[in-house]
């Protein structure tokens, strides 16, 4: 409010708009501050001793009060749209109410004066109380000008329990395959905040009846989650990738097809193989399965559980009980084996990572270098091939991990491993 005092003092009018109004009025916690101003940006520049030019040519300054940042933008009506989403010119008006009308929802065409006073010219606020998500004026238009507002309106009515009015519904139907034009950065950017908001599964349930996702630039694997139905509570995953991974699971992907899919869609490394390592950790379990026609009681799915943790990581298996325990009949499978299996994770899979004495070669007592100078051999492939053997028996509590009772073991087991590559 300094920074719209102050335009207001200088001989301007200046508001604040769009989604901080939007939350305020609704008392949720406010991201960012925007502020609209019949000022030019060289008049902005002119009245705040640190500014910074982020976006001139759409009438955007940004202004540095303290460390933080605050967006002003001028009054502005835009032309024509190039590739569905930038205008091709802005025009600046010293009008608030035609600035509000070419915003996307009535709920983030609003505005709030100097005084605090409510500015609501298309009833946004009464949207907002029938629960309701609608275009400000024709939604062909508004869809037409940028499609990622299509998106957008998914990801609004998922996070604000919002219905989406039927003509805009309707005009977001028509004109769906308009994403084709979107980078693939924007649609996992909307996409991400749809997983990791405050309700993934209607977000599941707007992405599926939409049917937006195969609509995108590049073919992705999560276009087949219009197939499925009854998610169950997605918001106990606490992390957005986790929520992925799930998702992915119940989409029978395997770890390619998870980092094909998230590198089309522009995640970070490290969340791709965080969401990968969950996939793989399931992948292996089954496989597990499948080695195995009788089970030694609990003990060889203590054996399973724990090779997938070293293999993977010990969070990654956490996590994938957190999934297991999120419906009856976990990842849904025809694999016979796979509904008792899970159950026996479920119940016992946190007191067995909790149990592991060591969970990483870094945690081995001995390393490489002892391993070679024991046996007397020189280093080569069987020299990982042990050191994993060596870790497991010590993570199955098998072995204690000290050096003295692993290099005492090293040679049994490289012997054994000699047999079997000989068979």
């Amino acid at each position: 409010m300094q920074i719209v005092r102050r335009l207001c003092e200088a001989g301007f009018e200046a508001y604040l708009v769009g989604g901080c109004v939007r939350d305020e009025q609704l008392g949720r916690p406010v991201k960012d501050y925007d502020i609209a101003t019949s000022a030019h940006p060289e008049h902005v520049q002119e009245l705040f001793e640190r500014t910074v030019p982020t976006g001139l040519q759409h009438g955007t300054v940004t202004v540095v009060i303290g460390k933080k940042p605050y967006e002003v933008t001028t009054f502005r009506r835009e032309g024509g749209y190039e590739a569905f989403r930038r205008p091709t010119e802005v025009e600046y008006i010293d009008s608030l109410t035609e600035d509000l009308q070419r915003r996307d929802f009535t709920m983030n065409a609003m505005a709030v004066d100097q005084h605090g006073h409510l500015i609501d010219p298309f009833d946004g606020m009464k949207d907002l109380a029938r629960g309701v998500l609608r275009c400000v004026g024709q939604a062909e238009e508004r869809f037409g000008e940028d499609a990622l507002r299509m998106m957008r309106c998914l990801r609004f009515a998922s996070e604000y329990g919002l219905t989406v009015e039927q003509a805009t519904w309707d005009a977001m139907s028509s004109g769906i395959s308009l994403l084709r034009h979107i980078a693939m950065e924007r649609i996992r950017a909307e996409l991400e905040r749809m997983l990791g908001g405050s309700d993934p599964n209607r977000a599941l349930d707007l992405l599926a009846g939409s049917r937006a996702l195969r609509h995108v630039k590049q073919e992705l694997l999560l276009s087949g989650l219009d197939k499925e139905t009854d998610w169950p509570p997605l918001s106990r995953l606490a992390e957005t990738e986790h929520r992925l991974a799930f998702v992915y699971l119940r989409l029978g992907a395997d770890p390619a097809g998870v980092e094909e899919d998230m590198t089309k869609l522009t995640f970070s490394r490290q969340q791709m193989e965080t969401v990968k390592r969950i996939v793989a950790a399931h992948n292996i379990l089954v496989s597990g399965l499948d080695g195995s026609t009788e089970w030694d009681g609990e003990q060889e799915l203590r054996k399973m559980w724990i090779a997938a943790a070293l293999a993977y990581g010990v969070p990654s298996l956490r996590t994938l009980r957190e999934i297991y325990l999120l419906e009856a009949a976990p990842i849904r499978t025809e694999h016979l084996k796979f509904g008792s299996a899970a159950a026996v994770w479920r119940r016992l899979g946190c007191e067995w990572l909790e149990q592991m004495p060591v969970s990483s070669l870094a945690e081995l007592a001995i390393g490489g270098k002892e391993l070679m100078g024991h046996l007397e051999l020189k280093g080569g492939p069987w020299t990982g091939r042990l050191l994993h053997r060596l870790l497991e028996s010590a993570a199955l509590g098998e072995l204690r991990n000290d050096k003295e009772t692993l290099l005492a073991e090293a040679k049994k087991h490289y012997e054994n491993m000699q047999e079997n590559d000989e068979r």
